[in-house]
C-alpha cells in the first residue's frame, strides 16, 4: 500500500524522540506529534466525521496544520486546504463545493467560516487561538478551541486504498471558478518519495527543512511538510514570508534544505545586507512554482555558494514532475522528469514535437514555432481528475498509446538528454502584429538590468497591433538593492530592450511600480496588471 500516513507511522516508530516540528522556540518530537494527530483523528470520529468526509484546513503554517492534516488522514478523511488570505466569499465556494463537514481555522478567520456556514455542510469549527466572537460573548456554538477539541485517546490509522482521495486542493482560480483537484494517497506518497530522492543523498533524518512555502499550497504541503515527516527530518513552519527573518532563521537554526519560489529568492538577494549572511548548513536549495529568472539563480549562487536548482510541477500533478539536481542540471531548464514520470512536448494534433540536440537554445535565433509545443504529463503523480467537473476532465486529458496524458497548458521544448524547457504559459503568450511574444523572454532580459529588482510583462490592447507589450518594473532602489546612484527611466528600459530584442518584442510601454501583485505562492497575478491598464 502506498499510503503516506503508513510511511510516517514507520518514521515515528523508528525515531520517536527525534524533533518533528520546531516552532517559536519549542519542539514536538515525532511521538508527541503523532499522538496529537491520533487524538485529532479520534475527535473527528467522536463527532461523526470519518472515512471519505472532507475537513477544511484554513490556517497559515503552524504546527496545528500538520496535526490536522495527518489527523484527518488517520481518520480516513480528506483534506481541503484553504488559503488563509481568502475572505468569506472565496472560502464559501470551496466549502460548499467540497461538502466539508469540519473546518480548522485560525481564530481571526473563524468569523469568515461562521458567515458562510449556513450555505455549507460545515458542522464543526475548530479554532486555533481564542476566537474574537467568543471574547465578545457572541453565540459560537459549534466552535471548539484546538486543544479542547482533541480527544483523550488516539485513533489507529484507518486503512485507505491507494486510489482513495487524500487531499482536495483548489486551483487558484485566476481564469475562472477554482476547481477541486482530486489527489489520491498514491499520488502524494509517490511524489513525496520521489522528491525526497532529489537532494544529494536524499532527505536525511538530520535535515532541517524550512517551511517558507504555504501549507495550503501543494508545493509546501507535499514537498516540504510531507517530505520532512516521511524522512524523519525536522520541519520549521514559517507563518508569513519575511525575507530578513527567514535569512536569520537559515543561519540561527542551521537550516539544511530550502524549497521556495523565485520571488522569495529574489527578495533575499536584494536585501541591503545580503552579503553579511552565511548559510553554512544549507546543502540544497530548490525553486519552483513559477519560472526562475537566470539572473536570480546566478546572483544567489554567487552570493552564497549554494547551488539553486529549478524544478517544475502543478497542483494537478501533486506537484513535482521535473527536477534538476546538484549532480545533473542545466541552467534555464526545469530539469528531467522524476523517475516513474513520463513527459513529452506535443503539437496541437498530439504528435511529438522533435527534440533539439541540447538546450537551452538561443531563442532569438531559433524558430520557436518549429520546436515548441505543449508539455503533457503521464505518471502516478497525476490527479484522478477535477471534482464533479466531467467536461473539465475531458479537456484536461488525452488518451494516447494506452496512457492518460495531462495537459499542463505550458509551452516549451525538450532536448535529446530529456531536459525540458518552459517558454511560457500558453495563456500568457502575446500576439502583436501577427508575431508571438513570450513574456518570459522579455522578463529574463529585464532581470539582467542592474536597476531592475522585479518585472512582469503582459499584453495590453493596441488598436493597430491587436496587442502590444507592456512591462511593469519594480526599480532596484525600491527593493533596497540599487547598484548605482543613477536609476534608469522608463525610456531607458525601453531602449535597453530594443537593443537586445527583436523590435516587435520590446515593451512599447514601461510602468514603474512599487510591487507586483503576487499570489501567496509567488506567482505574479498578471490579470490584475491587465485590469489596471484598462
Amino acid at each position: 500500500m502506498s499510503n503516506l500516513v503508513t510511511a510516517v507511522a514507520e518514521t515515528v516508530e523508528r525515531q520517536p524522540a527525534s524533533p518533528a516540528i520546531a516552532y517559536d522556540g519549542t519542539e514536538l518530537s515525532y511521538k508527541q506529534f503523532w499522538d496529537r494527530a491520533g487524538r485529532f483523528a479520534q475527535a473527528l470520529e467522536n463527532r461523526g466525521i470519518g472515512e471519505g468526509d472532507r475537513v477544511g484546513v484554513y490556517l497559515p503554517n503552524l504546527p496545528q496544520f500538520v496535526t490536522a492534516f495527518y489527523g484527518t488522514l488517520r481518520a480516513g478523511g480528506i483534506i481541503v486546504p484553504m488559503n488563509p488570505q481568502y475572505k468569506a466569499r472565496e472560502i464559501s465556494h470551496m466549502l460548499g463545493d467540497s461538502g466539508a463537514k469540519a473546518v480548522v481555522a485560525l481564530a481571526d478567520l473563524v468569523p469568515n467560516v461562521l458567515e458562510v456556514q449556513g450555505d455549507t455542510d460545515v458542522e464543526q469549527i475548530v479554532s486555533v487561538g481564542e476566537t474574537p466572537s467568543r471574547e465578545a460573548g457572541a453565540d459560537v456554538d459549534g466552535v471548539t478551541e484546538f486543544d479542547a477539541f482533541l480527544a483523550d485517546e488516539t485513533k489507529p490509522v484507518v486503512d485507505r486504498a491507494d486510489d482513495d482521495i487524500a487531499v482536495q486542493p483548489y486551483t487558484s482560480g485566476t481564469t475562472g471558478t477554482p476547481k477541486g483537484v482530486l489527489l489520491t494517497h498514491h499520488n502524494l506518497a509517490f511524489t513525496t518519495r520521489a522528491n525526497a530522492d532529489v537532494p544529494p543523498g536524499g532527505f536525511q533524518s538530520s535535515d532541517r527543512l524550512i517551511g517558507t512555502l504555504p501549507l495550503f499550497h501543494i508545493y509546501g504541503m507535499s514537498v516540504v511538510m510531507n517530505g520532512a515527516m516521511y524522512s524523519g527530518g525536522t520541519y520549521y513552519p514559517v507563518p508569513e514570508w519575511d525575507a530578513p527573518a527567514v535569512m536569520d532563521q537559515l543561519e540561527d537554526d542551521e537550516i539544511s534544505i530550502m524549497f521556495a519560489v523565485p520571488a522569495m529568492f529574489n527578495d533575499m538577494i536584494n536585501q541591503p545586507d545580503a552579503d553579511e549572511y552565511e548559510f553554512e548548513a544549507l546543502r540544497f536549495a530548490n525553486s519552483g512554482g513559477s519560472s526562475l529568472p537566470l539572473e536570480v539563480l546566478e546572483r544567489f549562487e554567487d552570493r552564497w555558494g549554494v547551488q539553486l536548482n529549478e524544478g517544475y510541477g502543478l497542483t494537478e500533478t501533486s506537484p513535482v514532475t521535473h527536477a534538476n539536481t546538484n549532480e545533473n542540471r542545466r541552467k534555464g531548464s526545469i530539469g528531467q522528469p522524476l523517475e516513474g514520470v513520463e513527459a513529452k512536448i506535443v503539437a496541437e494534433d498530439f504528435a511529438e514535437v522533435p527534440r533539439v540536440e541540447e538546450g537551452p537554445i538561443d531563442e532569438d535565433e531559433a524558430d520557436l514555432h518549429e520546436i515548441t509545443g505543449e508539455l503533457v504529463i503521464h505518471g502516478p503523480n497525476v490527479m484522478e481528475g477535477y471534482y464533479g467537473l466531467p467536461e473539465a476532465n475531458e479537456e484536461a486529458f488525452t488518451e494516447d498509446g494506452g496512457k492518460r496524458w495531462f495537459h499542463t497548458g505550458d509551452i516549451g521544448y525538450w532536448d535529446e538528454d530529456d531536459f525540458f524547457y518552459v517558454v511560457d504559459r500558453e495563456k500568457h503568450m502575446i500576439v502583436t502584429g501577427g508575431y508571438n511574444v513570450y513574456p518570459r523572454e522579455v522578463e529574463e532580459l529585464l532581470f539582467e538590468h542592474s536597476d531592475v529588482a522585479d518585472a512582469a510583462v503582459v499584453g495590453v490592447p493596441d488598436e493597430r497591433r491587436g496587442e502590444t507589450v507592456k512591462a511593469f518594473v519594480v526599480p532596484a532602489s525600491a527593493a533596497g538593492g540599487g547598484s548605482s546612484d543613477v536609476e534608469a527611466t522608463p525610456e531607458d528600459i525601453k531602449q535597453y530592450c530594443l537593443e537586445n530584442l527583436a523590435a516587435y518584442k520590446h515593451p512599447r510601454e514601461v510602468e514603474f511600480v512599487k510591487t507586483l501583485p503576487r499570489t501567496t505562492t509567488g506567482k505574479v497575478q498578471k490579470f490584475e496588471l491587465r485590469d489596471e491598464d484598462e
